[in-house]
């Protein structure tokens, strides 16, 4: 297939839904990868808000410290190339288009087809074996315990904050969603959180005790370091980054954590677009993109706005 045609294929299988599972993606591995044998180091990160931004971080100090890094990231915002990086460089669209007619060929005989999500999964992972990444960094799509991602056996599960979004999949109340994204930690293996409610945090640390993974709180935001990406919450999931880091065995010297955590570019995070844009749209103030979509992302969104210099009153565009 030609990149156009197979991105035709693949959206035309969200006819199919979301379908939480682990069964699917388990088998696309194996029989796409041939997996799990792998040397590459896996982090993991769930949460509710900020899981993107803690992605982007360990992203970008993991390669100013040399590492080959693949990011696994969703959604993406202009071009599905987006959610595969390695390096910090899109993957191909030949590479796309190879990738998505083989998968094609594996799961058009399944029974129960594999969805958008799983199949991009399964691509990203492929992907980066191919080009032996030292390290790959995964987001998840929703949720943990059956998102596609928790497929892909993990060296550090990172949860971000946690809030009620998504509860016609993930429960009522903030305990079960939290349950539901605790549920990334992996037996004996390192987790993070960042500061998390107190009916949160109970939930995380026993899912962490049950399993005898060790568990790091960050209590206080990251200090001493330009970030790349603004807002006083960045500081906590710059934090988790590095903490997911050194727990994966990546070495950090003061210089690369630096560079890092000063390039990093994460688009749609407090966003300040070029001066094009709102010329394209006959716009003649300044635009601020940002993805905040639930109440917790909107207080964050609120308090980067009014820290932010020279800020003043704004005509707000909300759509979710």
């Amino acid at each position: 297939m030609t990149y156009d045609k197979a991105i035709e294929w693949l959206y035309s299988t969200q006819l199919f839904g979301i379908k939480l599972g682990l069964e699917n993606p388990r088998r696309l591995l194996r029989e796409y990868l041939a997996f799990p044998p792998r040397a590459t180091k896996v982090i993991h990160v769930a949460g509710t808000n900020g899981k993107g931004s803690t992605c982007a971080f360990i992203d970008a100090v993991s390669r100013a410290t040399g590492n080959r890094t693949g990011l696994f990231t969703s959604p993406h915002l202009v071009r599905y190339n987006e959610r595969v990086r390695i390096s910090g460089v899109e993957i191909s669209d030949d590479d796309v288009a190879r990738h998505l007619t083989a998968l094609r060929g594996i799961a058009e005989s399944w029974d129960t087809h594999p969805t958008f999500f799983e199949l991009t999964l399964a691509l990203a992972m492929k992907q980066f074996t191919e080009q032996a990444c030292d390290l790959v960094v995964l987001e998840t799509g929703m949720g943990g315990r059956l998102d596609a991602t928790t497929a892909v056996p993990a060296d550090v599960a990172v949860l971000t904050s946690i809030a009620l979004d998504h509860q016609q999949w993930l429960g009522d109340s903030l305990a079960a969603i939290a349950a539901e994204k605790a549920a990334i930690i992996v037996p004996k293996k390192p987790a993070i959180t960042t500061p998390q409610p107190p009916e949160v945090q109970a939930v995380i640390a026993q899912e962490a005790n049950e399993r005898r993974a060790p568990l790091e709180v960050i209590e206080e935001p990251l200090r001493g370091y330009a970030l790349g990406l603004p807002g006083a919450h960045q500081g906590y999931n710059a934090a988790a980054a590095l903490a997911a880091l050194h727990a994966a065995g990546i070495p950090l010297g003061y210089e690369s954590v630096k560079a890092g955590l000063g390039a990093v570019h994460h688009p749609g995070r407090f966003e300040t677009l070029p001066a094009s844009v709102a010329h394209t749209l006959k716009v003649e103030s300044e635009i601020t993109l940002d993805i905040a979509h639930n109440p917790s992302a909107a207080e964050a969104l609120a308090a980067t706005w009014r820290a932010h210099p020279g800020h003043r009153r704004a005509a707000l565009v909300f759509g979710a």
